[in-house]
Formats: structure tokens, sequence, C-alpha cells
């Protein structure tokens, strides 16, 4: 019997460890899903705020990532931004702000901006300029004929100092009354109706229409650059005054403590909306220092630079640019000894070697090296060649001196050598002087103040530019070589042809288009070149002082970036 209870008790067994078996291998349970949260109102409602924003702070970022930049800078302090200097480093980038009458491209054609059409009566002694009725101030008010005639005449007014307002305005009836402080106007100026302006002239000028196609003659708005006195309202170009511009970017602010100033887009810009959204302008007097940050790509473009090794450097395209009618050269003060003999002139040029010049002062350029006096103007041979160095014709010249030989020359003086490459220029010319002539005595300094005493009476040498703001051979001639030109009075001890100033005066008659006025020019040139007058330096090109990442930037005769709201700065 209990044989029979142990065989039951051990099939009960088994059968539990089979269904246990088959529990553990069976399929899970299903498990009851489970219900959603249900959010609240107010909850949705800022989850929703703060996507929002989210998405705002990511599109301000992306924002700021994309802000095209532009920066530039000057070799000077920012001390003035008025576009009526006429000069000086800042002068360099009134383009960036401001609208000139019209505007030259690169290749000199010329182009309308604020007026848009232009012409003479028969004798070329009254022109009439329109405003494009799509020309405004930043402000969105129209420019005026008023506007122009205001500037242009507050221009001319001395404490104004404009630099140059003379190459557009001294043909003008009145301007020399204003220049003198009898009128605050000048009465050949006149506002006709609100987009014409009448212009009269004292003598007829053919090409008057093209020595107005200037940056440094921009029209600005009347109420903000005068006053009730007809002068020049003080600081009327700063940010704080409120001041409207013209041009494709208007000043937001300047901080002259630390010499930069920023320009944003002008919103109300009617020729295209600018492709940069900004522009930094600040100081860099350091040439190595600026080199650095063109290097480090905190620089994209500068006003100018030059060093012996720019190229080297930063590359042969940084200097490249169009060749302008601008020459350099060192005048020769034929009313201070030992250069007011004639022989003495010429032993001094022939002793040197024009092209070895340039290659001393720019052995990679920019610019090249020239013969003659005129420079990148139409209807001039630029193969023309002067005169070759020839050493023993100077000697010649020399001995047939009334100075008779080397022995008796006073000692020789250089000033305007404000750079190393014209340091550079003037140590050859100084060295060819001493092998060919065996001049010892030559000493040589940046400008007058730096001479003391009687050295400052006897400099006879000038190391200066002259040329044209547009391509005219005339033009050029009476900048430089009339007896009324700045060089001819200061740089060349009141230098005077007759003949020259006969040539030149009926040139300055016969409109642009007629051959016979660039022949008189060239006559005028022959016999300067006969009076021995000057050494002769290198051509002028007008350099980008850009990086390859800049595009479009490209300059004028004017020196200005012809169509700033073109340029576009690349990632770097």
């Amino acid at each position: 019997m209990q044989k029979n209870i142990m065989k039951k008790l051990h099939i009960l067994l088994s059968i539990c460890l089979v269904l246990t078996v088959l529990v553990a291998c069976g399929p899970k349970p299903t498990e009851a899903p489970v219900e959603p949260a249900v959010e609240s109102e107010a909850e949705a409602e800022e989850a929703e705020e703060v996507e929002e924003v989210e998405e705002a702070e990511e599109a301000e970022e992306a924002v700021v990532e994309e802000e095209v930049v532009l920066n530039i800078a000057i070799g000077a302090e920012i001390e003035d931004l008025s576009s009526l200097r006429g000069g000086g480093h800042l002068a360099f980038w009134i383009a960036m702000q401001w609208a000139s009458p019209m505007y030259y491209d690169s290749e000199g054609q010329l182009h309308p901006y604020v007026f848009d059409t232009w012409e003479s009566n028969a004798d070329y002694t009254v022109w009439t300029f329109t405003i494009d009725p799509k020309a405004v101030f930043s402000d969105g008010s129209p420019i005026t004929a008023q506007d122009v005639k205001a500037t242009w005449d507050v221009a001319a007014v001395p404490t104004t100092k404009h630099q140059r307002v003379g190459l557009f305005f001294s043909g003008v009836q009145g301007y020399e009354d204003v220049i003198n402080g009898a009128a605050m106007q000048m009465s050949g100026i006149v506002a006709k109706d609100a987009s014409t302006v009448v212009v009269t002239l004292i003598a007829p000028d053919p090409v008057f229409f093209q020595r107005v196609a200037s940056h440094l003659i921009c029209p600005a708005k009347a109420s903000q650059v005068v006053d009730a006195e007809g002068k020049e309202v003080f600081q009327w170009w700063h940010p704080d005054n409120g001041v409207v511009t013209s041009g494709p970017f208007v000043v937001e602010s300047i901080d002259l403590d630390n010499d930069v100033a920023v320009m944003v887009k002008n919103p109300n810009f009617w020729i295209s909306e600018p492709k940069v959204d900004k522009v930094i302008l600040r100081a860099v007097t350091d040439a190595q220092t600026a080199i650095t940050m063109f290097e480090n790509g905190e620089l994209d473009a500068i006003n100018e630079i030059f060093t012996p090794t720019l190229v080297e450097e930063l590359g042969a395209d940084f200097v490249q640019g169009t060749l302008i009618p601008r020459g350099h050269q060192f005048w020769l003060d034929a009313s201070k000894e030992p250069l007011d003999d004639i022989n003495v002139r010429k032993a001094l040029i022939l002793a040197v070697d024009p092209d070895k010049v340039f290659e001393a002062a720019f052995p990679n350029g920019p610019g090249q090296s020239v013969h003659q006096l005129l420079v990148g103007v139409g209807g001039v041979d630029p193969a023309y060649n002067w005169y070759d160095a020839d050493p023993e014709a100077a000697q010649a010249a020399l001995a047939e001196s009334s100075y008779g030989s080397v022995e008796n020359l006073p000692k020789l003086y250089f000033v305007g050598i404000s750079q190393a490459s014209h340091e550079l220029a003037a140590q050859y010319i100084a060295e060819q002087w001493r092998q060919v002539l065996g001049i010892e005595q030559v000493e040589m300094k940046a400008g007058f103040d730096e001479y003391s005493g009687p050295d400052q009476e006897r400099i006879q040498i000038f190391r200066d530019d002259t040329g044209a703001r547009f391509p005219d051979a005339v033009a050029y001639l009476l900048g430089a070589i009339h007896s009324s030109s700045g060089p001819a009075q200061s740089k060349m001890g009141g230098y005077q042809n007759l003949e020259i100033d006969a040539l030149l005066e009926e040139a300055s008659t016969i409109p642009p288009d007629d051959p016979r006025r660039v022949e008189l020019a060239l006559e005028a040139q022959e016999l300067y070149l006969q009076d021995w007058m000057f050494i002769p330096y290198y051509h002028q090109n007008i350099s980008n002082f850009s990086m390859p990442w800049v595009k479009n930037w490209t300059k004028n005769l004017d020196w200005q970036v012809v169509e700033p709201w073109n340029v576009e700065v690349e990632a770097h």
C-alpha cells in the first residue's frame, strides 16, 4: 500500500514539473495600452512660445553669420569725414558715402550719376546740367539744384579749405570773388529750377563737363552743410548731427578716439542695393602693421601703401590697376643755384637713366618707367623717348656751364622724399651724379620743415607728381607747366615759357574731339623738354591695394572705387 502511495506522488510531481515548463515557454500576456497624459492648454502655449524664441535665435545667428563686411583702412588718423576737403587720405573713400555729379570707370568712360544730362551752348561758355529724378539722399529727400549750388559755393569759400577747388571752378564767373572773400556765392552758378543747374564761364571750356565729373565736389544737403553766413557747418558730416548722404553707404558711427568709422547700407540708394552689408573703416598708419593685418585676413583693402617689398609680401595682384594720367618726377628749381644754369640742369638729367630710376624704386612694379611728361592721355605716343642717359654728354654740359666744374657747385637738396620707394629713387640719382659728375654733397628729406634755417631757401629738387583728373593732354599740361600752375610756381621757381602758355591757352578752347587740341599740347611738351626742367621718375597706376577675395574692386582716374555698390567680399 505504501508503494502505491509513493508511486502516485511521483506521478503528481512529474505532471507539475511539465506544467511549469510549459507555462515558462508560453507567450507573455498582452499589456493594456497606456493612455498619454493630457496636456493643458497653458502648457501647450508655453511650449509653442519657447519654440518660436528658439527659431528666432537661430534665424538671428544665421543673419549674423551671413553678414558681409568690408574692412578698409587709411594710412592716417580719422579726423574729418567731410567730402569737401578735396584731398587727403580720407578722400580716397568719398565714393562710399557720396554720389558724384558723374563718374569715370576704369577705362576712362564717363557715366551719369547725380546728373543724367549735360550740354553746352555753341561757344562752350554756358553749361546746363539736369539732375536724375531718381537721385535722392539717404533720408529719401530729392537731391536738388539748390543742393548742388550750395555745395559748390561753400567748397570755394576759403575757410572750407578745399585743396583742389580751383581745378573745377577757377573758370566759373564769380569764383575769384569767393576765394578773395568779396562774395560767398559764385554768380556763375544758378539753380534754374529744382532739377537744373546752369553754369556760366568766363571763357570757353569745351571740357568743363569732364572737370566736374569728380567725387571731390559731390552735392551735399544744403541745409546741413551751409550755415546762415554761407560757411561750412562744423562737423556737419558726423552721424551725431544726423547727416544724410547720397552714396551707397551711410556712416552709422564714428569713434574718433580709436579712429574707426562704421558704414551701413543706404536704404534709399537709387542705383542698386549694395552687395556689402557693412563697411568698417579704420586708421592703420604703420605700413608693416597693415601688411600683417592683410596677411591675417583682418583687412580687405587700403587707400594706399608703399614699401619696396610690397609685391613679395602681398602678391602682384595687390598692386595691379589701371595706368592713369599721373606721372611722378623730380622737378628742378631754375631760380636756385646751381640750377639757374640750363647746362647744369642738362648735366644732372643726362647723367641719369629714367628706366633705372624706376627700377630702383619699384623693382617689381607697380607702374612703369617714363621718358616724357605726358602720360595716360589720348594722342600721346607712350614709346616716345626724350633722351638716353649719356655720361659723356652730361660731363660736357657741366664743363660748358657757368660753374665750369663740380668743385664750384653748391650742395644739392632734395625734398619730397616721403617714403621708402622715393628714397631709393633719389639715392640712385645721387649715386649716378657721384659716379658721372663727381657730385658728393647731396641731402634729401621728406618735407620743408625738416630743413632748418637757410637750407629751406636752398632746396632745388622737388619730388612730386602731376597729372589730370580726366584723360586730356591739355588739362594735364595746364596743371603742370603753364606759368599759372602749382609746379611752375612753387616747384620750378616761377617757371614761365610764354610760347608754351600761348599754345596751351589756344588748345584749351578747342573741343576734345578735334585732333588739333592734342597737336598743340604735344608742341608745348616739346618746348618744355628743351628747357631741361625735370628728371622723369614713373608713370603711376591706380593700384587696387586690395586682397584677391575682394571682387569688382576697380578704381578710376578720380582715385575712387568705380561702383562701390557692386563690390563683393568672398569668404576667406
